[in-house]
């Protein structure tokens, strides 16, 4: 009897609802949130009409644990044993939400943040390797608004995506204050008469682009030094990626 062929084949699933826990400065038992998560993997042909059953039942021997969100490498090594995969990559996809307080009325407000974390391993690397990635809405100087004219400086809305390696746990607190340190104005979802008159004024008065705020997230050396060991995170000169675009 002739033997069958065995190939390689890729499969993937995207977007699949799972609740998760992730790390929070705040609430000690972690904020509670829904991930999408999304995989790809290489696997042999024989394990392809098995292989979404198989991850299933690898998530579901996570559920259990504190924080799914830390558990990312163990499920990655368990997906890579049970199929026999060459390679494998997971992704969760995640709104997180912080705190924050108003700058004059001192209100407490919640913000949204789009995060997700992911990891990749395939059998040429021993290494697993994560990544988190996150979004921060910041307003900006709009480039072509002139500080010669008197009220002539407009702000606009933009956009923060910053990559970076975790060494530990990361809080996204740490890393949304850091940001918007070196912003024109950071992002409320809520504010009284006078926060709005303070942050108009602000806007109007002070200059501060996109550009000149990435170029001070990369440049700070207390930045790349300092915050790099508190917020427990691997900095090389670039952060990996962090860039700014327009809403």
């Amino acid at each position: 009897m002739e033997k069958r062929k065995r190939f390689l084949v890729d499969v993937g699933i995207e977007d699949l609802p799972y609740p998760i826990i992730v790390p929070s400065k705040l609430e000690k038992e972690g904020q509670h949130t829904v991930a999408n998560i999304s995989v790809k993997t290489r696997i042999m042909q024989e394990f392809e009409p098995i292989w979404i059953d198989k991850f299933i039942n690898i998530l579901h021997k996570h559920r259990k644990k504190t924080k799914v969100i830390r558990e990312i490498d163990e499920i990655l090594k368990d997906l890579v044993e049970d199929l026999k995969t060459s390679s494998a990559e997971i992704m969760f996809l995640y709104p997180y939400f912080v705190e924050k307080t108003t700058p004059v009325s001192k209100e407490k407000c919640l913000v949204k943040y789009t995060c997700s974390f992911a990891a990749k391993m395939s059998i040429a690397e021993e290494n697993i390797s994560n990544f988190f990635r996150i979004e921060i809405p910041v307003i900006t100087t709009y480039p072509a608004s002139s500080k010669d004219k008197p009220g002539g400086l407009f702000g606009q809305l933009s956009k923060v995506i910053l990559t970076i390696q975790p060494a530990k746990d990361i809080y996204i607190e740490d890393i949304v204050e850091l940001v918007e340190e070196h912003a024109l104005v950071p992002i409320y979802s809520y504010h009284s008469e006078e926060d709005q008159t303070y942050l108009i004024k602000k806007i109007h008065s002070v200059e501060k682009t996109s550009v000149e705020m990435v170029d001070e997230i990369k440049n700070d050396s207390d930045v790349t030094a300092q915050t790099a060991k508190e917020i427990g995170v691997k900095l090389n000169s670039d952060w990996n990626e962090i860039k700014s675009s327009i809403l």
